[in-house]
């Protein structure tokens, strides 16, 4: 039986900017300052929160040519069937250079051996850097549903 996966995975671009699957690598303090005050859709998350996603999660964390954090991704996933790509944060003295759509590719090619049958993400404004990598409209929007939650 196939775990959550811990172990770190590392991918690398020419330029020195590397994707890493390795949660304890990830600074957590920058990860909920991002999410809590920049990340429209976290905005005000506690790091109570931050941290209980981190833990239940497969995480990726970006790093700079320098080896700091500059960005974050996180799926959730039960590795046989489903996984929800949410999460995916830039810093923004890093965008405009193909990075999300790069840590998008990092996070598809590392579920691709699950052959999982559904991969889904929503986004309001960045259908285009998914888009890129594979990503498409949802074919029957109208079978989703939601239980919103307190949260």
């Amino acid at each position: 039986m196939r775990e959550l996966a811990r172990d770190s995975v590392i991918t690398r671009r020419e330029d020195g900017y590397e994707a890493d699957t390795d949660s304890d690598r990830l600074d957590v303090g920058l990860v909920h300052h991002w999410l809590s005050t920049d990340a429209f859709w976290a905005l005000g998350r506690t790091r109570e929160t931050v941290e209980q996603s981190i833990r239940a999660s497969v995480n990726f964390g970006l790093y700079g040519p320098g080896g700091q954090q500059v960005g974050y991704a996180r799926v959730v996933t039960d590795l046989a069937t489903f996984a929800w790509l949410c999460d995916v944060y830039v810093e923004q003295a890093h965008r405009g250079k193909g990075l999300g759509t790069w840590l998008a590719s990092a996070v598809r090619d590392h579920l691709a051996p699950y052959k999982l049958k559904r991969v889904i993400l929503s986004t309001v404004d960045a259908h285009e850097v998914y888009a890129r990598v594979g990503f498409v409209p949802f074919p029957d929007p109208q079978k989703l549903m939601i239980l919103k939650g307190a949260g």
